[in-house]
């Protein structure tokens, strides 16, 4: 479902999967799609025009800020959708300055941002009201001999799948760095989903779509299909009401030993497979966008369709010269670092 309002959106992370679905979502004949990514390589890049094609600071550097909104005023950008998990805070911080420049954020707010992106936080907050692991914060406190085993390690902060790891043994856990930056969870032994949460910027959820995860590569589902399950949508609306969502995240869960579905964590911003939603019925990233340019907003809940999905690559073909030039662009924006 294309957006059918007139404007030019730029989209972050184009070399990722997120950011490449999002693209191919809300491209349509009245919207222009810009592409950004800090890799001149970045295949999103090329689902665009050359004119349309720019290499961005990485999220982290101190000038992201200002030389995307520098871009955004040079190409009259109407509506940015940050796809990096590194750019999310710093633009919640400056949205205010984005919307008097005219641009509207596809993202959700500082404070929901803070808590979706420190585990610790994020269990704090919702303990109480829905289902999660035994926690423990690896800092001075912690106690090795304590979890029963075996279970997960993961980093506090962070994305992908990166740095989680299963551990059996508790002499694994005593030698664990006692920082604070590393959180230990019970190990769940069910199906994992994510749950697709689209928020309108009221904060009023439209719909939860979940997905199982059959088959995980880098934290991305290879292999997955929606699934309608009236407590798992009921656990996604929840989700999203405590962490106050006013856009679209990514809730994952687990089943526990009993079955019912326990809190991993939420990525705050569009999942890499969104396509499968998408060709469930529910087009998140057109609705989300249609409503940024000012496009009404559905009643939800909204419907959608149980259906399977493989994925597989694809290529594109070019001249050199494109990646040529986008190369010196990267070159360029690294000077101003």
């Amino acid at each position: 479902m294309p957006v059918e309002l007139p404007g030019r959106v730029l989209v972050t992370g184009a070399g990722g999967p997120s950011g490449i679905a999002v693209m191919q979502s809300i491209e349509g004949p009245r919207l222009t799609v810009l592409a950004g990514d800090i890799d001149p390589y970045a295949a999103g890049l090329y689902l665009v025009p050359e004119g349309q094609r720019f290499i961005l600071p990485r999220g982290d550097d101190p000038t992201f800020c200002d030389q995307l909104l520098e871009l955004c005023e040079r190409e009259s950008v109407d509506v940015v959708v940050p796809t990096v998990d590194q750019e999310l805070l710093p633009l919640a911080r400056d949205r205010e300055r984005y919307a008097a420049a005219g641009v509207t954020l596809v993202l959700a707010d500082e404070q929901t941002l803070a808590v979706c992106l420190d585990k610790w936080a994020l269990d704090a907050r919702c303990r109480t009201h829905v289902r999660t692991p035994r926690c423990w914060l690896v800092d001075a406190s912690f106690d090795p001999s304590e979890p029963e085993l075996p279970v997960i390690v993961k980093p506090r902060s962070g994305s992908g799948s990166r740095g989680i790891a299963l551990l059996g043994s508790h002499d694994e856990l005593a030698a664990l760095e006692r920082d604070g930056t590393l959180l230990i969870q019970e190990h769940l032994p069910g199906p994992e989903f994510s749950l697709d949460v689209l928020a309108s910027a009221s904060g009023e959820v439209l719909a939860v779509v979940p997905r199982e995860r059959l088959k995980v590569d880098s934290g991305i589902a290879i292999t997955g299909r929606t699934k309608r399950d009236d407590e798992l949508e009921r656990f996604g609306a929840e989700v999203a009401r405590l962490i106050g969502l006013t856009t679209v995240a990514n809730v994952q869960v687990k089943g526990a030993a009993d079955g019912a579905p326990a809190l991993l964590e939420v990525n705050p911003r569009f999942p890499g497979t969104m396509p499968l939603t998408i060709a469930a019925g529910i087009d998140m990233p057109s609705l989300a966008v249609a409503e940024a340019l000012g496009g009404p907003v559905p009643t939800g809940p909204l419907p959608f369709e149980e259906i399977a999905m493989v994925r597989s690559f694809t290529e594109r073909f070019f001249p050199f010269a494109e990646i040529e030039a986008l190369r010196d662009a990267a070159r360029r924006v690294a000077s101003r670092a």
